[in-house]
């Protein structure tokens, strides 16, 4: 279906999307329910773009690598040829090291119609890349368990040979991250970006940012794509960019090697997030193996090596959560974020860990409940910079929602995941199938039409 037509993969007319303020009519839950499935089949329709999925139309018109794999679990509820779809022309772009590229640019789009674009990047020029232009980082591994969650759906011969022909791709890839970006030498993954971490503007990233050398003005020489779309106010700032860029100068001048990183990298952070999502995929990559006549065994040792190390690099016993630990100066980051809670999608998280975690999310910072007066933030709602409109710095995204709702399943919280899942079918239903959300009113944030929050809304429907 083209991006024009006007319909769903139901064949039932598309409704129009809620607005900022707008509320999907729910006069009855199952009504409410139907309403709400109507809107996300119709979001994800819309930004289909003939072999994956657009994250949105204006902000993000390329392929993004996490945003896929989220994209997939929703889209096998209701297509599971598209959501197979979807993943294998992410990993066709994935680079002869492993590594799998957080953005596959699209070449029928002009050139300078996104930044930073393929030209910025220069993937192409470096060692191992594949053929299609893509950036030279990557983002939370996340892609084993979606490819699981795929199957888990719709568990036909199709699907079997479809994990067959991923598994290798998605082993590579593990082995990337626990390999050569272990640059600490102690069992985690490193990420050299903030965009590497998801959570682009996260204030856990303040203080390495503060140390990249960098000028407001370098900005001058880039057109911004994403304040042409959004609020400039909700967004990074120009100083922000201009590290940003900084950062991928210095990886790009090493042709995005990673045996050079260590002591001259301008950012090098383990982060709870991503390593959590490493370790997750590990679990994830042994169920996969046992469908597809490989040996489990490995996966869950490198699972158990990565949970231990996480505990034991991460986890701050004063202050009950896990923090991202700074390379560079060899310390935890202050800042409390979702990020310290993501832990709790390890299903070997030891129990100390998963009941401290529970208590900072269970905290005033977050407000998780089983029944929730308002949306999970992305950062400590009692901080002084907490910013309730600022890309990552407070407002509540459906992602990260998802992530800790599936935490708390595989730790048997049914309790707190019914709240929380009740929490993010509100956001939707009163702010549509926007990006992000404002973190009190629920209004919706960023792009109107973004397909993870619709992918991840059927996917928390179907598990009710």
């Amino acid at each position: 279906m083209s991006a024009g037509t006007a319909g769903t993969a139901t064949g039932e007319p598309a409704p129009r999307p809620a607005g900022p303020g707008r509320r999907v009519a729910d006069p009855a839950p199952g009504e409410r329910i139907a309403a709400l499935r109507r809107l996300a089949i119709a979001t994800l329709d819309a930004n289909w773009e003939h072999d994956h999925t657009v994250p949105s139309r204006t902000l993000y018109p390329h392929q993004w690598s996490w945003d896929s794999a989220f994209i997939a679990i929703g889209s096998a509820h209701v297509r599971p040829d598209r959501a197979w779809r979807e993943l294998h022309t992410l990993f066709a772009a994935q680079w002869a090291d492993g590594r799998v590229p957080h953005i596959v640019f699209n070449p029928a789009l002009r050139v300078g119609s996104y930044f930073p674009g393929p030209q910025f990047w220069g993937s192409t020029a470096a060692d191992g890349a594949p053929a299609v232009a893509t950036s030279g980082i990557v983002q939370p591994p996340v892609h084993a368990q979606a490819a699981w969650l795929v199957h888990r759906r719709a568990p036909a011969e199709a699907s079997r040979e479809a994990l067959r022909r991923l598994y290798p791709r998605l082993v590579a890839q593990q082995r990337y991250l626990t390999r050569r970006r272990d640059v600490g030498g102690a069992g985690l993954a490193c990420i050299v970006h903030p965009w590497e971490s998801g959570l682009d503007n996260s204030p856990a990233w303040d203080a390495p940012m503060d140390a990249v050398p960098a000028d407001a003005a370098v900005m001058r020489a880039y057109r911004r794509h994403d304040t042409a779309y959004a609020d400039a106010a909700h967004r990074p700032t120009d100083l922000d960019y201009a590290r940003y860029v900084a950062i991928v100068d210095s990886y790009r001048a090493h042709r995005y090697r990673d045996d050079t990183l260590a002591g001259r990298h301008p950012f090098l952070v383990e982060c709870p997030l991503f390593n959590a999502a490493l370790g997750a995929a590990e679990h994830a990559l042994a169920r996969i193996a046992g469908v597809v006549g490989a040996d489990p065994g490995p996966h869950r040792e490198r699972a158990a090596r990565v949970t231990e190390a996480l505990v034991r690099r991460l986890y701050d016993p004063d202050t009950g959560t896990f923090h991202p630990r700074d390379l560079r100066t060899d310390r935890l980051l202050p800042a409390r974020t979702v990020l310290g809670l993501m832990p709790l999608l390890l299903p070997d998280l030891p129990a100390r860990q998963v009941e401290a975690v529970i208590v900072e999310a269970c905290s005033p910072r977050f407000g998780l409940a089983a029944r929730m007066e308002r949306p999970l933030p992305t950062h400590d709602r009692t901080a002084p910079d907490f910013e309730p409109l600022r890309y990552w710095r407070g407002p509540a995204w459906m992602n990260t929602s998802w992530l800790l709702w599936r935490g708390l399943l595989t730790h048997g919280r049914r309790d707190l995941a019914a709240g929380l899942r009740e929490s993010m079918l509100e956001l939707v239903a009163t702010g549509g199938c926007h990006e992000y959300f404002h973190p009190d009113t629920r209004a919706g944030l960023g792009s109107a039409a973004f397909s993870w929050t619709a992918s991840l809304l059927l996917d928390t429907l179907a598990e009710g």
